[in-house]
C-alpha cells in the first residue's frame, strides 16, 4: 500500500514541496488522500508530504490554513497556492504539470 511521507521540520524549511494537510477523522481528507496515493503509485515515487493538522496548530495559524484537506504548494521558498478543493485526480495533475513538470518528462 502506498503511504504518503510524513513531513519533518527539516522538510518544512525546504524551498519546494507539495504538502497535504489533513485531520485523521475527516472524510473528505480520506478521499483527497486516496487521489494523492493513486498519483504516487502511478509515478512510483514520493511526490507529496503529509501533515496531521491537529499536531501542528502553530503551523496552521502561521500559514493561515483555513480548512482541511489542503494541498499547500511551496516553490522558491514562497507559498504559491493553497488548494482546498481537490475535485479530481485530473485537477491535481493540472497542478503537478505547473509545479512538478519533471514528472512528465519522457526519458
Amino acid at each position: 500500500m502506498v503511504r504518503l511521507q510524513e513531513v519533518t521540520t527539516k522538510q518544512l524549511v525546504q524551498e519546494n514541496y507539495l504538502l497535504y494537510i489533513y485531520t485523521p477523522f475527516c472524510g473528505t481528507c480520506s478521499v483527497a488522500r486516496s487521489m494523492l496515493e493513486k498519483i504516487e503509485s502511478i509515478h512510483k515515487q514520493d511526490i507529496f508530504y503529509e501533515m496531521n493538522a491537529s499536531l501542528h496548530p502553530e503551523f496552521m495559524q502561521e500559514l493561515k490554513i483555513e480548512s482541511v484537506p489542503c494541498l499547500l504548494i511551496k516553490e522558491g521558498n514562497e507559498i504559491k497556492e493553497k488548494v482546498y478543493a481537490f475535485q479530481s485526480i485530473a485537477n491535481i495533475y493540472s497542478l503537478l504539470l505547473e509545479y512538478k513538470p519533471e514528472l512528465f518528462k519522457v526519458t
